[in-house]
This record gives structure tokens, sequence and C-alpha cells, in this order.
């Protein structure tokens, strides 16, 4: 069997990747199907931790009318108990295909999740289990692309990969402009510069301060996360200057 090029990975799942194409709620078709991929890069030796969104249950932004009677931080935390059913969603199908799974909360919930430790989460990946990252970072104002660049970070991962809809980042949106330009590799610097939506600037930051590489590709095609893993070009590459994927 071929071995990864990454040893250790974050995953970084949006919410929406566990629903139908411009659906809410969860579709365990979709959730399956991302789940045998993990599965199979998981069987290649990567050791693997998902940082889950919570979008298509809730979103703090649909909040933000000043004339809501949720504040905006109770929305942000109600997004991040909507990760943690996410999580549950993925763990149940994960185990399903034979993974050794384990949901860890940044919010305490001991009912359902255990708490994230990160000396506890670094043994569970190992010894070989595939750790699901719910919550968040636990703190209000804080995406969980950021969430998942400072568990990258934390855990020592050798990367970041960013599972999408679309082929990688492009110049513009490619479902509004099919004349948008799929980029292989971008630096940092780039990426802020340009304001490319790959991940908010925060995350792009912590990556860029530290020299974590990111990945973005297109999850929908199947086989691609175990790609991802073994180091194939696909999506689109982001590091700094001196890097380069072939490396």
């Amino acid at each position: 069997m071929t071995q990864p090029k990454y040893k250790r990975v974050v995953l970084k799942l949006s919410g929406e990747s566990l629903a139908h194409a411009g659906e809410r709620g969860i579709s365990m078709e979709e959730v399956m199907e991302i789940s045998r991929q993990v599965f199979q890069a998981q069987q290649m030796g990567c050791e693997i931790a998902i940082v889950i969104g919570g979008g298509n249950i809730l979103r703090g932004a649909q909040f933000k009318d000043k004339n809501a009677s949720i504040q905006e931080a109770t929305a942000h935390y109600m997004g991040m108990l909507a990760t943690v059913i996410n999580g549950l969603a993925l763990q149940d199908a994960l185990e399903s295909v034979g993974c050794q799974t384990r949901l860890m909360s940044a919010i305490h919930m001991d009912g359902v999740a255990e708490p994230y430790i990160r000396r506890r989460a670094r043994r569970h990946l190992e010894k070989g289990r595939l750790i699901i990252l719910g919550a968040g970072t636990g703190s209000p104002f804080v995406t969980t692309d950021t969430a998942a660049a400072q568990r990258a970070l934390e855990l020592e991962a050798d990367i970041l990969i960013k599972a999408t809809r679309v082929d990688g980042v492009y110049s513009d949106d490619p479902e509004k402009n099919p004349h948008a330009v799929l980029y292989p590799e971008l630096d940092y610097a780039t990426v802020v510069e340009q304001g490319l939506q790959v991940m908010d600037s925060t995350a792009i930051t912590h990556c860029m301060e530290h020299s974590m590489p990111i990945m973005v590709f297109n999850y929908k095609k199947d086989g691609n996360i175990v790609k991802a893993i073994q180091g194939d070009k696909i999506g689109t590459w982001i590091g700094s200057k001196v890097e380069s994927a072939e490396e």
C-alpha cells in the first residue's frame, strides 16, 4: 500500500459538507461518503484529526441583525453546539466503516464527548484513533477555520487540508464566473493581500507565522482525500514562497 506523504493531518470539514448541496441539516448519504474516503486515508497509516463546522445547522452570523433578540456571543455558542451534533453523526458513520474514533469537544459535555486536551488528543492519534474535534476553540467570535489552524499547530500536524465543493482556490467564485482561474499554488501573503476566499484571515495568519502548509481541494471527487494525504497535485497548495508542494 502506498505510504502517505503526510503522517499527521488536520482535515477541516464545513458543516455544509454533511448536507446535500444547497440544503440544510444532515444527509447520512453525504456523511457516509466522506467517512469511506477518510477511512481509506487512515488505512494508509495517516493520523487524522477532523475539525467540523456547524453551518448546515446554524450560523452565528444569522443573528447579527440589530433587532435580533439573541446576542451574537450566544449565537456563536449555539453554533459550537451544532458542530458537536455534526461530530456525533460523523463519529457513528466512521465507526460503521471500521474507524476507531474519539469525539472531543472544546466545551465540556461529558455525556457525549471527551474534553479536548492536547496531550490526550495526540495520544489518541498515536494509538491509531481518528479524532473529531467539535465546538471550535470553545470561545465565541472564533471561526472553525481558525480552530482548525490552531489545532493543526497544537497537534504538530504536517499539513492542514480543507475539503470544499470546488477544485481549489480560484481568482473569483467559479460557480458565478466561468472565467475564474484556479491557482495550483499560492503563498500566504498573496492569499492575504488579494483577500482570496480560502479561510478567514486569522487562520491564514496563524499558518503563515508557523509555516503550516494548507491544501484546499474538492472532496466530492472520489479518492481526493487519499490523494491529498499522498501529496498528489490536486487542488491548491498554500505555503511560504520558498516552499513547494514538490518538496
